[in-house]
């Protein structure tokens, strides 16, 4: 009878095991929104790490989180690093490329709660006087994200708050004055 019970749990296991090697190697999470603002006001809140605050969502998970910022910000090379609670982690962006009005691309890495690394970015088209932005992630599962991946949909999970900061970022720029009146 124990060994029927092993076979069974041995043959269980590899099932699962199976299951979990052909979930999905990558994966991409992409929300967009519409901005009534000149693409110029929207990239600005995008280039500066240390606009972040006023509209990502996870700035305000945790008040005592410790911020650094290197480097020039609105350049490439800019980074922004955080140490929090559980529900931010630790970590860091690097601006990685940079193309006025029209792109931004952040390299993505965490090292808590646990380590991984991400691409990171947003696109901006101008639709007239508004400006359609995209934010953007891709990055790659490795076994245990493959595992997770079964019990957790990344997209909801990600996609969700990028849905939260894209309508704070809608509200940040709408009111924010327009960069190009102010040359």
């Amino acid at each position: 009878m124990w060994k029927k019970i092993g076979a069974g749990l041995a043959a269980l296991l590899v099932v699962l095991l199976l299951v979990v090697a052909t979930r999905p190697s990558t994966y991409h999470v992409e929300r967009s929104t519409t901005i009534s603002a000149p693409a110029e006001a929207v990239f600005a809140q995008i280039v500066d790490f240390k606009k972040w605050d006023a509209w990502s969502p996870w700035s305000k998970l945790d008040p005592n989180m410790k911020v650094t910022y290197d480097g020039t910000q609105g350049t490439v090379g800019a980074s922004y690093a955080w140490s929090g609670n559980d529900d931010v982690g630790t970590g860091k962006m690097t601006m990685l490329a940079i193309d006025p009005g029209k792109r931004v691309d952040i390299k993505l890495e965490f090292q808590a709660p646990w380590e991984s690394a991400a691409k990171n970015g947003f696109t901006l088209e101008p639709l007239g006087k508004d400006t359609k932005v995209t934010w953007l992630m891709d990055g790659n599962n490795d076994f245990m994200g493959k595992a997770m991946s079964l019990v957790m949909d990344m997209d909801k999970m990600i996609g969700n708050d990028f849905e939260k900061g894209l309508a704070q970022m809608k509200k940040v720029a709408e009111a924010a004055p327009d960069p190009a009146a102010t040359k």
